[in-house]
């Protein structure tokens, strides 16, 4: 059984055009576009598609953005393939898409919460005080003990970010930032200054996170469906009860994503998909733990590869080899063993006769051809056999009992949920 992580962006992952695909292809993304736009009052899609980079890159509009286009890419990776995640993860602002995702948080409240926590971030801090750099090529003692030899009250640099073993992030007053990163090019590293406009994860941004903390008061939270990683703590939420202290404490500390990786490897995570723009997550992952592969849903080849991963005999809910042919075999023989009570000829026709020959037509093709099905295949049979027990006037207690069998021969029991 394929354990798979889900992971989402943070901040800086934006660009003019993101999400504008899947929009345009799955309604479950146009309804999240659309959804957002009621509650902000703004054109966020006109603003996510076509609009200019720099209003973009405005942390009070980057936020909520990100996070819309990561709940839309969830709904479609959810909707095309049903494939359950183990865990899911989220970088920074990443964090609230996962939340969101898993059930924690309604969208609605998410989006509403993001845009406030972008401005109070933004205002935090007035511009040109802070700042933040990546340093890479040095190891991580040196970079936090010369964090702490430049540090003083008014003077302040701290590790803000634990991206991977060889690449951390320093946030804090813009003097201090600079002071550090010169000591650091000494000790050979390699530092690349990061275009933001604050010094996020820092003790510089409390003012945003008490701030922040009084607004994830007024709103209520469920328990998450599935678990959830902490960035300030590298370990899944224990409950819904942690999520304001978890987000509000965020803000000022460092993001242990490299942790949170490796975390995920000794419990057997095996496969990484990441949902939202650019393949940032991704490619950390290949740095962080190689032997997890990892997809971005923001890559067409990606994609490909996914689907791929994702059709053969090591997809979904631990099929064996022949378990997808397997299913279909069982739906069709179901729907035939299936008692009717609907005798309007032509409902009986297009409910029943036409799909039955359409997943018949292609379970000879992959028997013919030693193929396994595709997993679109696989879905296709099951809405088959959930369309023509509609058809038949099957009640709902006999569906269930068949759809279990089906289940626990194949393994396949997301495909049945009622």
């Amino acid at each position: 059984m394929k354990k798979i992580a889900l992971l989402f962006p943070g901040q800086g992952s934006q660009y003019v055009g993101m999400g504008k695909k899947l929009y345009e292809n799955y309604s479950a993304a146009r309804e999240v576009f659309d959804e957002a736009n009621e509650v902000l009052g703004f054109d966020l899609k006109e603003l996510c598609f076509n609009g200019d980079i720099n209003e973009l890159t405005k942390t009070e509009n980057t936020q909520p953005v990100i996070l819309t286009a990561s709940v839309a890419a969830f709904r479609v990776y959810m909707e095309k393939y049903g494939v359950k995640p183990a865990f899911l993860a989220g970088h920074s602002l990443g964090e609230f898409a996962a939340l969101t995702c898993a059930g924690a948080i309604s969208f609605k409240d998410a989006v509403r919460i993001v845009r406030n926590r972008g401005r109070y971030m933004q205002e935090a801090v007035p511009q040109g005080i802070g700042a933040m750099a990546a340093v890479s090529g040095v190891d991580k003692p040196v970079i936090e003990e010369t964090c702490i030899k430049v540090s003083d009250e008014n003077h302040l640099v701290v590790v803000s970010n634990h991206n991977s073993k060889d690449q951390i992030v320093i946030s804090g007053h813009t003097s201090a930032v600079n002071t550090a990163s010169e000591i650091l090019k000494k000790h050979g590293a390699r530092i690349v200054p990061l275009k933001v406009s604050a010094p996020f994860h820092s003790p510089l941004m409390q003012p945003a996170a008490d701030r922040l903390r009084e607004e994830l008061k007024l709103y209520s939270y469920n328990e998450p469906k599935w678990q959830v990683i902490s960035n300030t703590t590298a370990l899944p939420y224990k409950g819904k009860e942690e999520i304001v202290d978890n987000l509000a404490l965020q803000i000022v500390s460092p993001v242990r994503w490299h942790e949170s990786m490796k975390y995920l490897e000794t419990k057997g995570v095996d496969m990484a998909v990441e949902l939202g723009p650019q393949t940032v997550l991704r490619n950390l992952m290949k740095r962080n733990v190689p032997g997890i592969p990892a997809f971005s849903f923001d890559n067409e080849d990606d994609i490909l590869l996914l689907e791929r991963k994702l059709s053969n005999t090591e997809n979904k809910a631990g099929e064996g080899s022949g378990n997808g042919l397997k299913f279909l075999k069982m739906c069709l023989a179901t729907a035939v063993s299936t008692k009717n009570t609907n005798w309007n000829e032509e409902e009986y026709a297009k409910g029943v006769v036409e799909p039955y020959r359409r997943i018949q037509k292609i379970k000879e093709e992959m028997e013919s051809n030693s193929y396994e099905p595709s997993f679109e295949q696989i879905k296709e049979a099951a809405e088959m056999l959930k369309h023509i027990f509609r058809t038949k006037g099957v009640d709902l207690k006999e569906q269930r009992e068949r759809f279990e069998t089906i289940s626990k021969e194949t393994g396949f029991e997301s495909l049945f949920e009622m």
